[in-house]
């Protein structure tokens, strides 16, 4: 028997029935919002925290998962024998990783792997790791293998407002009321070698025409597309919205499976609502 735990933070963003599936198990980032705190997927939404912004014009914080919580978390499971591969937000945008690395060193066949990556840009290494799991390799050789697919993840996404991202502090009120004013759509990169995070091109116009352009530009700009997967994923965005980008995938590549997944509170909180990524990998 395969004893092997799957495990990965939140903000995979996985949705109850991916998780079901690939026997995934994951625990929740902090969303502290006012003076109450919350879990991540657990008793708070996306849309609880845009009607607090909305009402209040108050943005949540959010906070890692700390060593304890990991060990307390984990040591069910290894005081059965059991090893665990964990898959962290990256390590550029929280401190989980490190946290775990610290849970880990305090416990037996622990192997933490820094997604270098958020939302389903980790799911899609979840998923992966699901797939060696099930073909009966073991842990550190899943964890050697998924640690080595991270440059080929594709993680990005088209912000219809820069407004809570600049709320969160993450960009001037200059850029944002200019972004604002000229109906510009910026695309945020993942850089899939550090995790770190940049703007990308900058589209024009209404959202519906900037996603169809958006999505056609990253299924086509990758030359060398692994087509048994890709995440439709958005942060609270309309079902026609989710439609034409579902149309351009179809009618340009034929993958094996496309999700649609909606982010949790944590990616949620600093991109805001209609925010939309297309995620895939390469070979």
């Amino acid at each position: 028997m395969n004893k092997i735990i799957l495990s990965a933070d939140s903000t995979c963003d996985l949705d109850e029935s991916l998780r079901e599936r690939f026997s995934v198990n994951e625990y929740p980032l902090h969303v502290i919002l006012g003076d109450n705190q919350y879990m991540d997927g657990v008793d708070i939404s996306a849309d609880e925290i845009y009607d607090a912004y909305a009402r209040h014009h108050i943005l949540p914080r959010t906070a890692a998962i700390n060593v304890e919580e990991y060990i307390s978390y984990f040591k069910k499971w290894t005081e059965e024998g059991y090893s665990i591969i964990h898959i962290s937000l990256g390590s550029v945008l929280s401190s989980s990783y490190q946290n775990c690395c610290i849970a880990a060193e305090k416990l037996k066949n622990i192997y933490p792997i820094d997604s270098q990556n958020l939302s389903n840009g980790i799911g899609l290494l979840v998923l992966e790791a699901a797939d060696r799991i099930a073909q009966g390799m073991p842990a550190e050789q899943i964890a050697r293998e998924v640690s080595a697919l991270r440059t080929k993840v594709h993680s990005s996404f088209v912000v219809d407002t820069l407004e809570f991202l600049h709320a969160g502090g993450r960009c001037s009120a200059l850029t944002a009321l200019g972004a604002n004013f000229l109906h510009i759509k910026p695309c945020i990169e993942v850089d899939n070698t550090s995790g770190s995070m940049s703007v990308g091109k900058k589209y024009r116009g209404a959202l519906e025409k900037v996603l169809q352009q958006y999505t056609q530009d990253k299924i086509l700009g990758c030359k060398d597309l692994k087509t048994d997967r890709v995440f439709i994923t958005h942060s609270g965005i309309s079902q026609k919205r989710i439609a034409l980008v579902q149309d351009v995938i179809k009618k340009n590549v034929s993958f094996k499976e496309t999700y649609i997944m909606r982010a949790g509170s944590t990616i949620s909180a600093h991109c805001g609502p209609n925010t939309l990524g297309v995620i895939f990998m390469s070979k």
